[in-house]
């Protein structure tokens, strides 16, 4: 079982940059492929970005590569996603997620776990 708790949503404006963070219980973080999620309001969740196990293997969103960058510290059982030029459309709720296969996927059913969220706003 693995539970994961995300933070460093807020307001920001539009062009700045933030920092989540997703912090995970258990000691079988590293056999994980992590991802992150977002759900605006009214929409359906979007994928965003996942990483490998090792951290070696990435993949975005269209909408978000060049912009935004996934990384992970097996070490602090913490995954990262640092967001740089921020657009009003990137305002949601943010979410990591867990998933034991090999492979990385944009499909939320293929992730065995969730955090709760956090809810990042951006400014026009």
């Amino acid at each position: 079982q693995v539970q994961l708790v995300e933070s460093g949503g807020g307001l920001v404006q539009a062009g700045g940059s933030q920092r989540l963070s997703c912090a995970a219980s258990g000691r079988t973080f590293s056999r994980y492929a992590m991802g992150w999620f977002r759900q605006a309001p009214g929409k359906e969740r979007e994928f965003v970005a996942a990483i490998s196990w090792s951290g070696g293997n990435t993949y975005y969103a269209d909408s978000v590569k060049g912009r935004f960058t996934i990384s992970r510290d097996n070490a602090k059982n913490t995954v990262y996603l640092q967001m740089n030029s921020l657009k009003p459309e990137d305002t949601a709720v943010y979410y990591c997620a867990a998933d034991r296969s090999v492979l990385l996927t944009a499909d939320p059913s293929k992730y065995d776990y969730w955090g709760q969220g956090t809810q990042v706003t951006v400014s026009s």
